[in-house]
């Protein structure tokens, strides 16, 4: 891996909540703690009315990785 590009978070969520973003701060804290300068990314984060299975969030990532 050379970098974390950007992460996406989906953040189940009654309408009037707003404050998806900070949920989604876990994830880009964690991603900057395993992997330092290259673990800062983009981050979108939006709330939606339901995800797959029950899940409470989910998370996507675009990630660079080194050519061999």
């Amino acid at each position: 891996m050379e970098r974390i590009v950007k992460l996406g978070a989906f953040i189940a969520s009654e309408r009037h909540f707003t404050e998806q973003p900070k949920v989604a701060n876990g994830a880009s804290e964690l991603m900057e703690k395993v992997f330092g300068e290259a673990g800062r990314h983009a981050r979108s984060a939006v709330g939606v009315p339901v995800l797959p299975l029950g899940a409470a969030v989910e998370i996507d990532a675009v990630i660079a990785v080194k050519a061999s």
